[in-house]
């Protein structure tokens, strides 16, 4: 496998939203995808984006893409990369690609002095909990995440 990484493009926004959607079918949520291409090409490429994305190439041919977006550290007074999408196409899986899309990311918190690296990953999904912990990575077991959505987010904000 010749495996290359490279920032994503607007012309990419196809391969990125098929991406999106193989991983909904993975994580068994296929119905949870509500976004379409143009709202992935304005979040991802438009004027006011603060979301990144690469794609992860095999001979030129896209195998995988990371969606990542920066955020803040109050304690360490540092930036930090959020990595929001990992994904490789199933067939590809297991020959490095999702490795090397980690370190690229890792390489680029660093050059950019940045305090964290950091991820979710779903607990019912074994293979890439074993995957992030055999490179190092620690789970955060003591935080629990909430979220606000739809009708929460709305009810809440207008109350």
């Amino acid at each position: 496998m010749s495996i290359t990484i490279r920032d994503a493009i607007a012309s990419d926004t196809q391969t990125i939203l098929d991406f999106i959607i193989e991983l909904a079918i993975y994580e068994k949520e296929p119905d949870a995808v509500k976004t379409n291409l143009e709202e992935t090409r304005e979040m991802i490429f438009g004027e006011n984006s603060t979301v990144k994305a690469m794609i992860c190439e095999d001979e030129g041919r896209a195998i995988g893409h990371a969606i990542y977006f920066y955020n803040y550290s109050t304690w360490l007074g540092k930036n930090g990369i959020y990595l929001e999408d990992l994904y490789v196409t199933e067939s590809k899986r297991g020959q490095g690609a999702g490795k090397a899309m980690l370190k690229h990311l890792a390489n680029k918190a660093l050059s950019e002095n940045c305090g964290r690296f950091e991820w979710s990953c779903l607990d019912w999904n074994t293979p890439s909990r074993d995957f992030y912990e055999s490179i190092g990575a620690v789970s955060q077991d003591e935080w629990i995440g909430y979220r606000l959505e739809g009708d929460r987010l709305i009810n809440f904000a207008k109350s």
